[in-house]
């Protein structure tokens, strides 16, 4: 954690809002930067409700950006989007809309592209088993789901 800066709410208020602004926040993210300012709960709690009320802080728009973000640019699955949101403290319902944001057509789409990749970066490996179980970690550990990962998979390796 920072060493605290010892702001005042009313230098926070310009700070955190500029900080909000630049990205989306949640309110983990958000609090913990308020507290490295050196503010007192109280104060924390009053600027956070300010930040909801001016629509600088929304968790269902975070979950949004955060796992549409996270699909697109770091191609990660379901699963490790889902465990992420939860471990910045994100309500279930604001999960659930998050996800929406991921296309199914697209996500089979990439997982394939991945898995066809990976399958062939993998054609040295002359034991099967282990091919297999190498591409099939590699996209477990993206967070993809292991049901539709093998499911590919055996499509892959008979054809």
């Amino acid at each position: 954690m920072q060493k605290s800066e010892n702001l005042t709410p009313g230098q926070a208020w310009i700070k955190i809002q500029k900080y909000c602004a630049y990205q989306e926040r949640c309110h983990a993210e958000v609090k913990e930067k308020l507290y490295s300012y050196g503010l007192y709960p109280n104060d924390v709690e009053q600027l956070t409700t300010r930040l909801i009320e001016e629509n600088f802080l929304n968790e269902e728009r975070f979950a949004k950006a955060f796992a549409g973000g996270k699909f697109r640019t770091k191609k990660w699955g379901r699963v490790k989007i889902k465990l992420e949101l939860k471990a910045r403290k994100i309500s279930d319902y604001c999960i659930r809309q998050g996800m929406k944001e991921i296309d199914n057509v697209l996500y089979f789409e990439q997982m394939k592209k991945i898995m066809d990749k990976r399958w062939e970066e993998m054609r040295k490996e002359k034991n099967m088993g282990l091919r297999k179980h190498k591409t099939s970690s590699y996209l477990i550990a993206k967070g993809y789901e292991p049901d539709i990962v093998w499911d590919y998979l055996r499509e892959l390796a008979a054809g």
